[in-house]
């Protein structure tokens, strides 16, 4: 079989990937979070704040942007963790609201202070899961001209206890990068490398390129694994988008297979295939 072949080969079964995200569960402060300031729109009654979670989606959706944010609002001081991540991604993104990334730390702030280790809610566990993480590259570049500082031990907490205890693959591959990086903390090659291969056995496409790039020529005494490193870079190809963000990811695997000799291809075949029978 080709490369080509197994190229449509890997497309069509990436369709259907999935990712296991979260096992045990821990308790982490990162603070309460500031209160956002109030819609200057009228505020409804709602008799319980699950009920303004659910009118603020609706607005959403039909495209009325003031009351769907005075509704979550409200739902968010409520407790609401859907609310609260609801407006940390609208806030973090600007999504029709001017780009606000201290408000969008509060808000992400708010799920994980609210977490409870000891009786969660598993119909919010993505959520919180992706709040950690949030938190953590938040924590880990600051955010400038407030005073949320850059804290890599705090950030490592934080991609520590989503990477760990609830399998996140983002956390995961931040995790890995700090300590490949030695990013504030101390450099350690081997168990970097372990995360990233965690993360892209969930098919996380950063650190499937990331994990081939490195498998390519060998990093800090781990030897080169050619084969290995062209099916990794196979599965994040084919994940890759045509956005300029991934044209990098593009442009690595065809400079890697155009290098590569027949044997190294084949091989690389032999291990794509394995890769997918134990994928599915």
């Amino acid at each position: 079989m080709s490369m080509l072949t197994s190229s449509r080969i890997v497309t069509f079964a990436l369709l259907g990937l999935a990712a296991t995200l979260w096992g045990t569960h821990i308790r982490a402060l990162e603070g309460a979070g500031r209160s956002v300031a109030a819609d200057k729109t009228p505020m409804r009654a709602y008799q319980t704040p699950r009920a303004a979670l659910q009118a603020g989606l609706e607005d959403f959706r039909l495209g009325n942007p003031s009351s769907a944010l005075a509704a979550l609002e409200y739902a968010a001081s409520g407790g609401e963790a859907l609310a609260q991540w609801k407006l940390a991604k609208i806030y973090a993104t600007g999504d029709g609201v001017p780009r606000d990334d201290v408000k969008a730390y509060d808000y992400f702030s708010q799920i994980v202070s609210g977490y409870d280790e000891d009786n969660p809610n598993q119909r919010d566990l993505p959520l919180v899961a992706s709040a950690f993480v949030s938190v953590g590259v938040y924590r880990l570049n600051g955010i400038a001209g407030s005073d949320v500082r850059a804290d890599a031990a705090r950030a490592r907490q934080m991609f520590q206890i989503a990477a760990t205890n609830f399998g996140d693959a983002n956390a995961q591959y931040n995790l890995a990068r700090m300590l490949l990086d030695g990013a504030g903390v101390q450099k350690d090659t081997r168990r970097g490398l372990q995360w990233l291969d965690l993360a892209a056995k969930k098919g996380h496409i950063q650190a499937e390129a990331l994990l081939g790039k490195i498998l390519l020529t060998g990093v800090d005494g781990i030897p080169a694994q050619k084969p290995l490193a062209l099916m990794w870079l196979t599965l994040a190809r084919e994940a890759a988008s045509d956005s300029k963000k991934d044209q990098a990811i593009v442009d690595l695997y065809e400079k890697a297979m155009t290098n590569a000799n027949d044997e190294d291809r084949q091989a690389a075949l032999v291990y794509l295939e394995d890769h997918l029978k134990r994928q599915y």
